[in-house]
Protein backbone atom coordinates (compact mmCIF):
# COMPACT_ATOMS: atom_id res chain seq x y z
CA UNK A 1 0.00 0.00 0.00
CA UNK A 2 1.31 3.14 -1.35
CA UNK A 3 -1.38 5.66 -0.09
CA UNK A 4 -0.56 9.31 1.37
CA UNK A 5 -2.36 12.41 1.79
CA UNK A 6 -3.99 14.38 -0.84
CA UNK A 7 -1.71 16.37 -2.23
CA UNK A 8 -3.33 17.78 -5.31
CA UNK A 9 -4.96 20.91 -5.41
CA UNK A 10 -8.56 20.71 -5.23
CA UNK A 11 -9.98 20.12 -8.70
CA UNK A 12 -12.86 21.52 -10.97
CA UNK A 13 -15.64 19.30 -11.26
CA UNK A 14 -15.58 17.63 -15.02
CA UNK A 15 -19.18 20.29 -15.89
CA UNK A 16 -17.22 22.99 -14.73
CA UNK A 17 -14.00 22.57 -16.66
CA UNK A 18 -15.73 21.44 -19.73
CA UNK A 19 -18.37 24.88 -19.49
CA UNK A 20 -15.56 27.00 -19.18
CA UNK A 21 -13.72 25.30 -21.99
CA UNK A 22 -16.40 25.61 -24.32
CA UNK A 23 -16.24 29.29 -23.40
CA UNK A 24 -13.05 30.20 -23.93
CA UNK A 25 -12.12 32.84 -26.00
CA UNK A 26 -8.40 34.16 -26.13
CA UNK A 27 -8.23 37.96 -24.62
CA UNK A 28 -5.83 38.68 -27.12
CA UNK A 29 -7.74 39.48 -30.28
CA UNK A 30 -4.49 39.28 -32.50
CA UNK A 31 -4.84 35.67 -31.94
CA UNK A 32 -8.15 33.19 -33.20
CA UNK A 33 -7.07 29.78 -30.21
CA UNK A 34 -4.55 29.70 -28.18
CA UNK A 35 -1.69 26.68 -29.46
CA UNK A 36 -0.38 24.20 -26.74
CA UNK A 37 2.39 22.41 -28.07
CA UNK A 38 3.26 18.56 -26.24
CA UNK A 39 7.10 17.54 -26.36
CA UNK A 40 8.37 14.33 -24.20
CA UNK A 41 10.00 11.64 -24.92
CA UNK A 42 9.21 8.51 -27.70
CA UNK A 43 5.81 6.67 -26.49
CA UNK A 44 4.92 9.12 -23.51
CA UNK A 45 1.38 9.46 -24.60
CA UNK A 46 1.29 12.92 -26.45
CA UNK A 47 -0.87 11.66 -29.19
CA UNK A 48 -2.85 9.97 -26.79
CA UNK A 49 -3.49 12.73 -25.00
CA UNK A 50 -4.64 14.66 -27.71
CA UNK A 51 -7.34 11.74 -28.46
CA UNK A 52 -8.12 11.75 -24.45
CA UNK A 53 -8.59 15.63 -24.88
CA UNK A 54 -10.78 15.11 -27.45
CA UNK A 55 -12.67 12.23 -25.94
CA UNK A 56 -13.42 13.92 -22.52
CA UNK A 57 -14.22 16.95 -24.27
CA UNK A 58 -16.48 15.55 -27.49
CA UNK A 59 -18.03 13.00 -24.90
CA UNK A 60 -17.18 10.09 -27.34
CA UNK A 61 -14.11 8.50 -27.74
CA UNK A 62 -11.45 9.65 -30.27
CA UNK A 63 -8.42 8.71 -32.45
CA UNK A 64 -7.35 11.15 -34.86
CA UNK A 65 -4.28 11.39 -33.68
CA UNK A 66 -2.45 8.23 -34.13
CA UNK A 67 -0.49 5.89 -31.91
CA UNK A 68 1.32 2.89 -31.66
CA UNK A 69 2.63 1.02 -28.65
CA UNK A 70 4.51 -1.67 -30.13
CA UNK A 71 7.43 0.28 -32.21
CA UNK A 72 9.49 1.83 -29.35
CA UNK A 73 10.06 4.32 -31.79
CA UNK A 74 8.34 7.74 -32.61
CA UNK A 75 4.74 7.14 -34.08
CA UNK A 76 4.56 11.01 -35.42
CA UNK A 77 6.45 12.15 -38.08
CA UNK A 78 4.64 15.36 -38.80
CA UNK A 79 4.50 18.67 -37.10
CA UNK A 80 0.83 18.31 -36.91
CA UNK A 81 -2.16 20.53 -35.54
CA UNK A 82 -5.00 19.23 -34.08
CA UNK A 83 -8.69 21.29 -34.14
CA UNK A 84 -11.27 20.07 -31.78
CA UNK A 85 -14.66 20.41 -32.85
CA UNK A 86 -17.64 21.55 -30.35
CA UNK A 87 -20.92 20.20 -30.43
CA UNK A 88 -22.60 23.41 -32.59
CA UNK A 89 -19.67 22.42 -35.77
CA UNK A 90 -17.72 25.19 -34.61
CA UNK A 91 -14.15 24.41 -32.83
CA UNK A 92 -12.85 25.02 -29.36
CA UNK A 93 -10.50 28.41 -28.93
CA UNK A 94 -7.38 26.08 -28.36
CA UNK A 95 -5.19 23.57 -30.66
CA UNK A 96 -3.12 21.07 -29.92
CA UNK A 97 0.49 20.29 -31.86
CA UNK A 98 1.81 17.21 -31.48
CA UNK A 99 5.72 16.45 -32.26
CA UNK A 100 7.94 13.46 -33.03
CA UNK A 101 8.88 12.05 -29.64
CA UNK A 102 12.47 12.61 -27.95
CA UNK A 103 14.92 10.28 -28.11
CA UNK A 104 18.52 9.48 -26.82
CA UNK A 105 20.29 8.87 -29.52
CA UNK A 106 21.65 12.18 -30.86
CA UNK A 107 20.44 10.87 -34.74
CA UNK A 108 16.71 9.74 -33.68
CA UNK A 109 13.65 11.34 -32.89
CA UNK A 110 12.73 15.11 -32.92
CA UNK A 111 15.84 17.47 -33.43
CA UNK A 112 15.84 20.00 -30.45
CA UNK A 113 16.62 23.09 -33.23
CA UNK A 114 13.03 21.96 -34.68
CA UNK A 115 10.99 22.28 -31.74
CA UNK A 116 12.99 25.87 -31.05
CA UNK A 117 11.69 27.09 -34.46
CA UNK A 118 7.99 24.98 -33.74
CA UNK A 119 8.48 27.37 -30.63
CA UNK A 120 8.65 30.62 -32.53
CA UNK A 121 5.66 29.72 -35.31
CA UNK A 122 8.38 29.43 -38.22
CA UNK A 123 7.22 25.42 -38.69
CA UNK A 124 4.46 25.22 -40.94
CA UNK A 125 1.96 21.99 -40.49
CA UNK A 126 2.54 18.81 -42.18
CA UNK A 127 6.25 19.83 -42.00
CA UNK A 128 7.98 16.50 -42.57
CA UNK A 129 10.87 15.86 -39.12
CA UNK A 130 14.22 14.93 -40.04
CA UNK A 131 16.33 13.99 -36.83
CA UNK A 132 19.51 14.73 -38.42
CA UNK A 133 18.33 17.55 -40.54
CA UNK A 134 16.35 20.56 -39.09
CA UNK A 135 14.13 22.97 -40.74
CA UNK A 136 16.19 25.41 -42.18
CA UNK A 137 15.16 28.88 -43.86
CA UNK A 138 15.08 27.49 -47.28
CA UNK A 139 13.05 24.76 -46.91
CA UNK A 140 9.57 25.33 -48.37
CA UNK A 141 7.77 24.34 -44.96
CA UNK A 142 9.88 27.16 -43.14
CA UNK A 143 7.79 30.19 -42.18
CA UNK A 144 9.58 33.16 -41.90
CA UNK A 145 6.92 35.43 -41.13
CA UNK A 146 5.14 33.95 -38.44
CA UNK A 147 2.05 35.53 -37.05
CA UNK A 148 0.85 35.44 -33.05
CA UNK A 149 -1.10 32.76 -33.81
CA UNK A 150 1.13 30.47 -35.78
CA UNK A 151 3.59 30.48 -32.49
CA UNK A 152 3.61 28.38 -29.63
CA UNK A 153 1.30 29.64 -26.22
CA UNK A 154 2.43 27.11 -23.97
CA UNK A 155 4.49 24.33 -24.00
CA UNK A 156 3.69 21.24 -22.41
CA UNK A 157 5.73 18.10 -21.39
CA UNK A 158 4.26 14.73 -21.27
CA UNK A 159 6.51 11.95 -19.02
CA UNK A 160 5.00 8.50 -17.87
CA UNK A 161 4.62 8.33 -14.65
CA UNK A 162 6.88 5.32 -14.16
CA UNK A 163 10.14 6.66 -16.39
CA UNK A 164 10.30 9.39 -14.63
CA UNK A 165 13.28 8.01 -12.95
CA UNK A 166 14.53 6.22 -15.92
CA UNK A 167 14.90 9.11 -18.17
CA UNK A 168 18.73 8.93 -19.57
CA UNK A 169 20.69 12.42 -18.89
CA UNK A 170 20.63 12.73 -23.28
CA UNK A 171 16.84 12.59 -22.62
CA UNK A 172 17.01 15.07 -19.76
CA UNK A 173 19.50 17.16 -21.34
CA UNK A 174 17.16 17.93 -24.60
CA UNK A 175 14.23 18.41 -22.38
CA UNK A 176 15.70 21.23 -20.74
CA UNK A 177 17.21 22.83 -23.70
CA UNK A 178 13.46 22.79 -24.69
CA UNK A 179 12.35 23.96 -21.92
CA UNK A 180 15.52 26.67 -22.28
CA UNK A 181 14.14 28.15 -25.18
CA UNK A 182 10.52 28.60 -23.72
CA UNK A 183 11.68 30.23 -21.30
CA UNK A 184 13.72 32.80 -23.54
CA UNK A 185 10.29 33.58 -25.28
CA UNK A 186 8.29 34.17 -21.86
CA UNK A 187 6.40 30.79 -22.95
CA UNK A 188 4.28 29.23 -19.76
CA UNK A 189 5.40 25.70 -19.42
CA UNK A 190 3.60 22.94 -17.67
CA UNK A 191 3.49 19.33 -17.71
CA UNK A 192 1.93 16.17 -17.84
CA UNK A 193 2.31 12.43 -15.99
CA UNK A 194 0.75 9.83 -17.85
CA UNK A 195 0.07 6.03 -17.30
CA UNK A 196 -0.56 6.57 -13.89
CA UNK A 197 -2.31 3.10 -13.88
CA UNK A 198 0.56 1.51 -15.10
CA UNK A 199 2.72 3.57 -12.31
CA UNK A 200 0.81 2.41 -9.78
CA UNK A 201 -1.28 -0.85 -8.73
CA UNK A 202 -3.44 0.92 -6.12
CA UNK A 203 -4.21 3.80 -8.64
CA UNK A 204 -5.06 0.88 -11.19
CA UNK A 205 -7.11 -1.21 -8.67
CA UNK A 206 -9.52 2.29 -7.69
CA UNK A 207 -8.69 5.53 -9.80
CA UNK A 208 -10.30 7.61 -6.85
CA UNK A 209 -6.75 7.13 -5.43
CA UNK A 210 -4.85 8.85 -8.25
CA UNK A 211 -4.40 11.94 -5.66
CA UNK A 212 -3.45 9.82 -2.59
CA UNK A 213 -0.82 7.80 -4.03
CA UNK A 214 2.68 8.57 -1.70
CA UNK A 215 4.66 6.67 -5.48
CA UNK A 216 2.85 9.75 -7.67
CA UNK A 217 3.45 12.26 -5.41
CA UNK A 218 7.68 11.59 -5.47
CA UNK A 219 7.43 11.07 -9.24
CA UNK A 220 5.91 14.31 -9.34
CA UNK A 221 8.60 15.86 -6.84
CA UNK A 222 11.36 14.47 -8.98
CA UNK A 223 10.33 15.40 -12.23
CA UNK A 224 9.64 18.64 -10.38
CA UNK A 225 13.66 18.87 -9.57
CA UNK A 226 14.62 17.54 -13.14
CA UNK A 227 12.92 19.92 -14.95
CA UNK A 228 12.67 22.98 -12.63
CA UNK A 229 9.16 23.15 -13.02
CA UNK A 230 6.91 23.84 -10.10
CA UNK A 231 5.28 20.99 -7.99
CA UNK A 232 1.61 22.71 -9.33
CA UNK A 233 2.47 22.56 -13.14
CA UNK A 234 2.23 19.27 -12.85
CA UNK A 235 -0.62 17.11 -13.67
CA UNK A 236 -1.51 13.43 -12.82
CA UNK A 237 -3.63 11.89 -15.46
CA UNK A 238 -4.52 8.89 -17.56
CA UNK A 239 -5.06 8.66 -21.06
CA UNK A 240 -7.55 6.49 -22.43
CA UNK A 241 -6.06 3.67 -23.86
CA UNK A 242 -8.42 -0.13 -23.38
CA UNK A 243 -11.62 1.91 -22.55
CA UNK A 244 -14.94 1.40 -24.93
CA UNK A 245 -16.59 4.31 -23.88
CA UNK A 246 -15.90 7.73 -21.81
CA UNK A 247 -15.65 8.21 -18.24
CA UNK A 248 -15.81 10.89 -15.53
CA UNK A 249 -13.08 9.61 -13.38
CA UNK A 250 -10.80 9.96 -16.13
CA UNK A 251 -12.04 13.16 -17.85
CA UNK A 252 -11.88 15.10 -14.36
CA UNK A 253 -7.90 15.15 -14.41
CA UNK A 254 -7.98 15.56 -18.26
CA UNK A 255 -10.10 18.74 -18.37
CA UNK A 256 -8.40 19.70 -14.93
CA UNK A 257 -5.18 19.49 -16.19
CA UNK A 258 -6.07 21.33 -19.89
CA UNK A 259 -8.12 24.01 -17.93
CA UNK A 260 -5.02 25.23 -15.86
CA UNK A 261 -2.63 24.96 -19.31
CA UNK A 262 -5.64 27.05 -21.22
CA UNK A 263 -5.74 29.69 -18.42
CA UNK A 264 -1.47 29.68 -18.16
CA UNK A 265 -1.51 30.44 -22.44
CA UNK A 266 -3.95 33.19 -22.23
CA UNK A 267 -2.27 34.87 -19.89
CA UNK A 268 0.65 35.02 -21.52
CA UNK A 269 -1.03 35.82 -24.15
CA UNK A 270 -2.88 38.40 -21.99
CA UNK A 271 0.89 39.72 -21.28
CA UNK A 272 1.71 40.79 -24.47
Amino acid sequence: MDLGLQFSPQMWSSRESLDFLKSYKPLNEEVSHLRILLYGPVGAGKSSFVNSADSALRGRLAGRAKTDAISGQSYTKQYKTYKIRKDNQSHYSFVFNDIMGIEQNLNHGVNVDDLKLALQGHMKDNYKFNPVSPLTQNDPDYNSNPSLDDKVHVLVCVIPADQVSLLTDRVVQKLRQVRAAATELDIPQMAILTKVDQACPEVKRDFSNLHKSKYLKEQVEKLSMILGLPVNCIFLLKNYASETKISDEINEPILDALNQIVNYGDDYLEDL
